[in-house]
């Protein structure tokens, strides 16, 4: 991606949504685009409306913390959005290539270490890369993400199911929610590793498929995928209403275990019971093919098992 349009399209379209009224500024004036004006960042930003509009359009080498931090204040920028202005500055100054991921050849399978550990943990859990394919998952995670593993086309991603699979309508009750948290996912680990040619060619694929994802990438909307509630239906046990935690794995940086959990004593506690109950009587009949055969080669337990 290029650097500079990346700072201008993410500064004007963190301007755009920002009313005067919210920035407490008066309502002067046709406007001819939604927002705030460059003048008025910079006036709320401490700096000319000169400098403020080079930097807008993606001048951003050698900029201080502070003249960074003045934006993100003026801009009303969030913690996940003020660390992906931070991130663009260093990739600006050529600072970034010291903080992304190795340049070693992305897996698509998991260390056995990290498989038995998922095994270990009794509710549905995932290991998702930066690109959202799914790499591993014990048997509740699998179970609950069966639809996803049905993809017949290679490694299971969340976001081609999310925009591309019919399915994904029915997983996520609140299906554009989903959609926005998986782009803004995405736009954010575009942000951390701006290099990274899977992560490329799956936005080329998405953008030219799906329309949906086509407005959503252009909002340029980030965020930190870290803890809440998430709304499932699953196809045999019905509603899910999981917490669910993320945390990047220091040994694998560009690797994230999330684990979900259901209230105690809940309907959603009793769907799980339910699921782990359909998830051992189907066993390897959730796992896809592909997946069995690299068990089988790499001489692991068999997913299902």
């Amino acid at each position: 991606m290029d650097n500079r349009v990346e700072v201008h399209d993410f500064l004007t379209s963190r301007r755009a949504r920002i009313t005067p009224e919210q920035a407490g500024l008066p309502a002067t004036g046709q406007r001819r685009v939604p927002g705030l004006r460059r003048g008025e960042v910079a006036a709320l930003a401490g700096m000319s409306v000169e400098y403020y509009a080079k930097l807008e359009r993606g001048s951003l080498a050698g900029v201080s913390a502070g003249v960074l931090d003045a934006i993100a204040r003026a801009l009303r920028l969030d913690d996940a959005e003020r660390a992906h202005l931070m991130r663009l500055a260093q990739e600006a100054n050529g600072s970034n290539a010291l903080l992304r991921p190795s340049r070693r050849a992305r897996q698509r399978t998991v260390r056995p270490s990290l498989q038995w550990s998922l095994d270990a943990i009794t509710t549905p859990a995932i290991v998702v890369n930066n690109r959202a394919d799914l790499l591993a998952a014990n048997l509740l995670g699998r179970a609950m993400h069966s639809d996803v593993y049905a993809d017949p086309t290679g490694v299971p991603n969340f976001a081609r199911f999310t925009f591309l699979d019919s399915a994904a309508r029915r997983f996520y009750p609140d299906w554009g929610l989903f959609a926005d948290m998986t782009v803004a996912n995405l736009r954010t680990a575009a942000g951390i590793d701006p290099h990274e040619k899977g992560l490329h060619d799956l936005v080329g694929e998405l953008s030219t498929r799906s329309d949906e994802f086509r407005r959503r990438w252009g909002a340029h909307n980030v965020r930190i995928h870290g803890t809440g509630v998430k709304h499932f239906h699953h196809h045999v046990v019905g509603d899910l209403a999981l917490a669910y935690e993320s945390m990047e794995l220091r040994a694998e940086p560009d690797l994230t275990m999330t684990i979900y959990a259901a209230e105690p004593d809940s309907p959603t506690a009793q769907a799980l019971s339910l699921l782990a109950s359909w998830a051992a009587t189907t066993g390897d009949d959730n796992v896809p093919a592909s997946d069995r055969q690299a068990d089988a080669a790499s001489g692991s337990p068999g997913r299902g098992q």
